[in-house]
């Protein structure tokens, strides 16, 4: 998914320097992505800009889409990052400039790795279901792998955990000792918890991480925070196990990562380390380079916006005192 705006996904405010264990409700904000849909992002917000290498999250729908469009995203490329798209409704169909063309549905996961540079579409199918909802997420590629070739996986099974109470799909990473076969290039964990009603279950998870949670479906308590869906939890580290809760049946989906310590430059769709890396990308788009290829279809590829007039800077993760 694109980020369309036409500004830098980054943001220009403080964070705090501590990954101690917290709980800081963060409020996301409306986005209008294309013509026909309006996202809640979460990340990067005000105060907070990566979990882990998480550097970006989406929350769109659940909306209506019957005589609708549905989701309509043209060409657009990508470099340094990872896509996550997740699904709780509906259908999207994922094409890129690998020859990759492959419809997602709920329950399943497309990851796409950017590398040096890739470009793709999502849109609905034509004959779609009637309501659309999900998560689209980035990774911020680590310095080592950033670089490299580009790549899609799409896994249709995922494995899963139950305690009677809660449901888990493990998306990215591992959890409890069970491990997606999803490839990453960071110490990460995404997952996808559905919990019944008058749930509470402690799930176990490494200290090491930061965590966060945003929830798509009800409302849940976690560590004693009220949590409904537009929101972000941020959890810090240094914590062993979270503790879930909730009255009525609710779904959320866990973020965790060993806290990226590199200083990212943001913009547009693109995740780098320098105001020049971001301008070369954008004028090798514009110019229809090789470096991002072609997506099938026939659709016209989305221009990038113009540049802002001051020198991007990268956004250290912590604030100096």
């Amino acid at each position: 998914m694109s980020n369309l705006e036409g500004r830098p996904a980054e943001v220009d405010l403080p964070v705090e320097t501590e990954t101690e264990p917290c709980a800081e409700l963060l409020e996301g904000r409306d986005v209008p992505l294309g013509r026909y849909t309006v996202v809640r992002r979460s990340l990067p917000n005000k105060a907070r800009r990566t979990v882990g290498a998480w550097c970006f999250l989406d929350h769109f729908g659940p909306e209506d889409v019957t005589g609708r469009p549905g989701m309509r995203v043209p060409p657009h490329p990508h470099i340094g990052l990872q896509t996550v798209s997740w699904l709780l409704g509906g259908e999207v169909r994922h094409r890129d400039s690998l020859g990759s063309d492959q419809v997602i549905y709920p329950g399943q996961l497309n990851i796409m790795t950017s590398g040096r540079g890739i470009a793709h579409s999502e849109n609905s199918p034509t004959d779609k279901p009637p309501v659309l909802h999900g998560l689209q997420l980035w990774v911020a590629l680590p310095q080592e792998s950033r670089h490299r070739v580009p790549a899609f996986q799409h896994l249709a099974d995922l494995p899963e955990i139950s305690d009677g109470s809660a449901r888990i799909r493990i998306a990215v990473g591992e959890l409890e000792g069970v491990a997606s076969p999803a490839e990453v290039h960071s110490e990460l964990l995404g997952a996808d918890i559905e919990l019944s009603e008058h749930a509470r279950t402690d799930i176990r998870v490494r200290a090491d991480f930061e965590h966060a949670v945003v929830v798509t479906e009800g409302t849940a308590r976690v560590e004693g925070v009220d949590v409904a869906p537009g929101s972000l939890l941020y959890l810090g580290a240094h914590r062993d196990t979270l503790r879930l809760e909730t009255g009525e049946r609710s779904r959320l989906f866990l973020l965790g990562g060993v806290p990226f310590e590199e200083e990212l430059v943001m913009w547009w769709n693109f995740v780098g380390r320098s105001h020049e890396e971001i301008v070369e990308a954008r004028e090798e788009w514009m110019r229809g380079s090789d470096r991002f290829g072609t997506v099938p279809g026939g659709e016209e590829p989305l221009p990038a916006p113009p540049l802002p007039t001051t020198r991007l800077l990268p956004r250290p993760r912590y604030r100096e005192h």
